[in-house]
């Protein structure tokens, strides 16, 4: 079967912009434009162009134009990390860790080497982990408000993981999931894996808008709704009570799976009780150890309702059978012995210590931040695109992630999301005073 006509024009332009022919940052026709030059029809220009985007080689700006994207710092698509210049800072990814994290490693391992029977932790746990390893857990996330028993505890190759067990156990091919239409770009990457058609909802500066989710619901069959109600990423909100009786009425009412991502939930020290307290028997609790402990521990954990256990198990055993003995040996350690409680709180203030340098190196900016998160929203200038924004700041050695990376439907803001707790602290004004002296730069037309 030959491929569709506008297809040769897609590969066309492709490989035009990777071998820099059209170079980053050149205006290409507009869509009309392009109809009139190769005699097709509007719609079909339009998904040319929308092919282009998705493939992460241009970008739209509604009024300006279409342009070939200028790639640098994290664009959602793959991140790039190599630099034009030595690199001054690190903003597009949070890898927070604590003075004196190794020592606790070196002491932790210690004490593992010297256990009874240390050759256990060479064998394969079952998937899933063992019940008294899961039971660490679910004690653990009573402090989270989440009241569950060890056998509905998945443990898993950290929070990635556990969302890709969930979707997998929940949904088949061409399902729909309802997300927010800026959100974890994660949450993209697997419901592109499994062919899942994502439906952006609204959001507001509160959250996400349910009046859209409800209608969403009523015209299309929705399966389940990802959401992160404490701690947004990137936008930081944190949904009241109200609003989370509101979304889990929802779920009741559409026959809606609730799929909760608690990863940031321990930077708010007085969150509302979690969705799953709300609807249980609908709600899929993932989170990890990789924010509040340590990127590279790669722990994580699902807690799911009796009836997606067995398809949730089957689903880990079917990618990576669950979390490796060792790692699950530190973690739970780590849990019971109150070292994941120290370094949370250690977060929590680490994290509000950085936003206030945040707000004072970008006052009168367009920021919107949770007060102890490790993440600022910044949104741009009507003539400062993001891409161009992003290619400026990588030769002043400075990485960012831009919006593409969070969107999850067509139209994207301008705006760049800022990850606070990699560069020393100490080094962080001068970093965001160079960021904003960048941006500042970039003349109006």
């Amino acid at each position: 079967m030959r491929p569709p006509a506008y297809k040769a024009v897609v590969d066309e332009y492709a490989a035009a912009i990777r071998s820099g022919a059209l170079p980053p940052g050149t205006r290409l026709p507009t869509h009309r434009e392009l109809a009139r030059e190769r005699r097709v029809a509007l719609a079909t220009a339009t998904r040319v162009y929308a092919e282009l985007a998705a493939a992460g080689l241009v970008v739209g700006e509604q009024g300006r134009g279409t342009f070939v994207r200028v790639r640098s710092g994290y664009d959602g698509v793959e991140p790039s990390r190599t630099l034009p210049v030595p690199r001054l800072a690190d903003l597009s990814f949070n890898q927070p860790l604590a003075p004196g994290q190794g020592d606790d490693l070196r002491h932790a391992l210690r004490a593992l080497a010297a256990s009874g029977d240390a050759e256990a932790l060479l064998r394969q746990d079952p998937p899933g982990g063992h019940r008294h390893d899961r039971a660490v857990v679910a004690t653990y996330l009573l402090g989270r408000g989440v009241d569950t028993t060890p056998e509905n505890v998945l443990l898993t190759s950290g929070a990635q993981q556990a969302l890709d067990c969930v979707l997998r156990a929940l949904t088949r091919p061409g399902d729909v999931l309802a997300v927010d239409a800026l959100g974890y770009p994660g949450i993209k990457l697997l419901a592109a894996a499994h062919g899942l058609d994502l439906a952006p909802v609204p959001v507001t500066p509160a959250g996400p808008d349910l009046d859209a989710l409800d209608r969403l619901c009523r015209a299309r069959r929705v399966r389940a709704v990802y959401t992160i109600p404490t701690v947004h990423n990137p936008l930081g909100w944190v949904l009241d009570q109200r609003q989370r009786e509101r979304l889990a009425a929802i779920a009741t009412a559409r026959d809606l799976v609730v799929v909760e991502d608690g990863t940031y939930a321990f930077l708010e020290p007085a969150p509302p009780p979690p969705l799953h307290a709300l609807a249980p028997e609908r709600t899929c609790y993932v989170a990890g150890l990789s924010k509040n402990v340590a990127p590279g521990l790669r722990f994580g954990f699902a807690v799911v309702p009796k009836h997606l256990l067995r398809p949730a198990t089957s689903a880990l055993r079917a990618a990576a059978w669950g979390s490796p003995g060792l790692v699950t040996a530190l973690a739970t350690g780590w849990i019971a012995d109150g070292t994941v409680a120290r370094l949370e709180r250690h977060r929590r203030e680490d994290a509000a210590a950085r936003q206030a340098i945040a707000r004072a190196g970008l006052a009168g900016m367009d920021v919107t931040a949770h007060p102890s998160s490790y993440a600022v929203w910044l949104t741009l200038e009507a003539h400062q695109r993001p891409d161009q924004v992003a290619d400026l700041l990588a030769r002043e050695g400075i990485l960012v992630s831009t919006a593409d990376a969070f969107a999850t439907g067509p139209h994207v803001p301008h705006a760049l999301r800022l990850a606070l707790a990699t560069p020393p602290r100490h080094e962080l004004g001068d970093v965001l005073g160079r960021l904003r002296r960048t941006i500042e730069s970039i003349p109006p037309p």
